[in-house]
């Protein structure tokens, strides 16, 4: 009897997972337990007031970090053992942006032809096609030390979409852009999902992050508080958000008031 292919599927692995994550810094704790998955081309955005920790996540997701405890998984590959792999199938936005600020727009594409093993040529043409996309075309030859934080938050996603990656890593993609450029950046967003790719950003966005997340965590006090779909929500993301934050008490300052 000839063999008969097997009907078993394997198991889709999620494009990241964490599972006991923890890191702090000079013996204070800043994620405790952290345990998560995010699906393949989804679009999740990791919610939190200043300070809860989003940045050092995005980090601990991308190697840039090492944790103190637990294991990180991205793009199928053990983060702690990633390297050169690793930085193939991911694209990364920093909170600092890591731009180099002596060179021009256009000369970021050529450093990277090398670190990710691309022909220039093939770079030029990723190039060309991302500078038009975010309007990128009028600056190209300008010094990144003398463009606005929109063009460089827009040249920082650019630099990491240039590879194709599997999963994009972004702290606070949306900050510093105008609403035209937010809009191509949300629609792009949106393309790259439904072509397979994963998408998981900062934000403080909610009304944003309502619009085009599939998923969203809410991190505080170190701990994903609360995980799931806009969708699920009785009421808007904001109202939800706020429900979730202790607020602080508004500030007594007289002294604005006084007249001079």
């Amino acid at each position: 009897m000839p063999l008969q292919p097997s009907t078993e599927t394997s198991p889709v692995l999620p494009a990241i997972r964490c599972r006991g994550l923890s890191h702090g810094f000079a013996g204070r704790p800043v994620l405790e337990g952290i345990d998560f998955e995010i699906p393949s081309g989804s679009i999740s955005a990791l919610l939190g007031p200043n300070g809860s920790g989003k940045s050092t996540l995005i980090k601990l997701l991308a190697g840039l970090l090492t944790p103190l405890g637990g294991t990180v998984h991205v793009a199928g590959l053990a983060v702690a053992q990633g390297g050169a792999p690793l930085k193939q199938r991911i694209g990364v936005v920093p909170e600092g942006l890591a731009l180099l600020e002596h060179l021009t727009v256009e000369e970021h594409f050529d450093v990277l032809s090398p670190v990710y093993g691309l022909a220039r040529t093939e770079v030029q043409v990723r190039r060309d096609g991302l500078l038009h996309a975010l309007a990128l075309e009028e600056v190209r030859y300008l010094p990144v030390r003398h463009g606005s934080y929109g063009t460089r938050k827009k040249l920082a996603l650019a630099l990491a979409l240039v590879h194709a990656p599997q999963v994009l890593l972004l702290d606070e993609p949306f900050e510093g852009l105008d609403p035209v450029a937010a809009h191509t950046v949300r629609q792009l967003f949106l393309r790259l999902a439904a072509s397979g790719v994963t998408v998981f950003f900062t934000s403080h966005a909610l009304s944003l992050v309502e619009r085009i997340a599939t998923q969203v965590l809410l991190l505080q006090g170190g701990r994903i508080q609360w995980a799931g779909s806009p969708a699920e929500l009785a009421g808007t993301l904001e109202s939800f958000y706020f429900d979730q934050i202790e607020l602080p008490d508004p500030p007594e300052l007289p002294w604005l008031a006084s007249p001079r």
